[in-house]
Parts: structure tokens; sequence; C-alpha cells
């Protein structure tokens, strides 16, 4: 299915989608600005990523209890009415607890990961990175398993969403503000 192939006519809100497309499980259903996006299950190598980026994190979350807690997929992003996605990783740090909820997450998480597939690529790159600068999320992190590398966007003093290359062959290690002194090397995650 092309990555940017749209299911439904028209602009949807969340409620519409939720209504059509209950807890089944199966493909992720996303919608930015009204528009439903359908994206298939991930493969091995995308999986792979996704959990040895959340196991490094829970690891430190555990070591420092407090800090926040971790998610991967399925887990539903509401930005707004017209706004629900499901990253492939979130961190909701400890200032941000009130907006998980039993069902999902309101709002913006502090930091939201995605690892880029064939059929996902231009769309994280594009206008979920926009989405998610808009909604205030403070890093974005763009695994790109292809080249080894992770992009991070990391929100500046004057709010901008500016970012930076790290590659695993330059033997670079991952580390945020958001989470003091966890470190992790690109040589490891990508291995």
């Amino acid at each position: 299915m092309p990555e940017d192939q749209v299911l439904a006519e028209g602009r949807l809100t969340v409620q519409q989608l939720w209504a059509v497309y209950p807890d089944e499980g199966g493909p992720r259903h996303e919608l930015i600005d009204g528009v439903h996006f359908v994206t298939p299950t991930p493969v091995t190598r995308h999986q792979q990523l996704v959990s040895r980026l959340t196991f490094e994190i829970e690891s430190y979350l555990r070591a420092h209890p407090g800090s926040g807690e971790v998610f991967g997929v399925p887990l539903d992003v509401v930005i707004s009415d017209r706004d629900v996605v499901e990253p492939d990783l979130q961190l909701i740090t400890a200032d941000q607890s009130g907006i998980l909820t039993t069902k999902n997450v309101q709002g913006a998480p502090a930091l939201v990961v995605e690892v880029l597939s064939p059929s996902t690529r231009r769309r994280d790159l594009g206008i979920k990175r926009d989405l998610f600068d808009r909604a205030g999320v403070r890093e974005y992190w763009i695994v790109d398993g292809g080249q080894n590398a992770i992009d991070v966007y990391r929100r500046s003093a004057d709010g901008l969403l500016l970012s930076a290359r790290l590659r695993a062959d330059a033997g670079e290690a991952l580390t945020t503000p958001l989470l003091p002194t966890f470190t992790f090397a690109l040589n490891q995650l990508f291995r």
C-alpha cells in the first residue's frame, strides 16, 4: 500500500476513527489532520530496534524510579480531535503524568521515537515530525536502520526543534537531557 494512501474520503475526528476501528489489533490506524492512514505490521528489523531502545530506556527508568514511563506500540497518542498517532516508542516523564489515561495518552509525550520503514518513511520525516513539533514534543528521534543512524530532534531554549544526526560508524552514543546519565552506544543498538 502506498505510504500516503488515504483510506477515508474527507476528514475524520478521533471519535469517528475509533467507532470504525475499536481496539481491534492488527495494522495501526492513525489520524493526522483528520486524514486516515493505515500502517502495516512492522518487519523483524524494525521490531528489534524498537525492543532494544525500549529495553535500555526501561532499564534506566527502573534504576531511577519516578523518572517516567516508556511505552511501545500500540498506544494511542491523542494530540487533538483530528490527530491520533501510535509512535513506535514514547516516553512520558514524571512531570507529564497527567496526560496518561487508562486508554491512551492525551497530549504530547516528552519523547517520541519512530523507526523508519519503507511504508512510513516520508510520513515520519514530514507530517508526523511537523505534528510532533506543533504539539510540543520535547524530543523526536528518527531511527534509520538502513543507515545505522538516528536523527535527534531536540527542542532548543527558543522553542525550535533542532536536529543532529548520530551515526553508529562514528562510535556515537545516544543521550538525552530527559534522562540524565542515560547513554546507549549506537553500535549496540544497530548490532
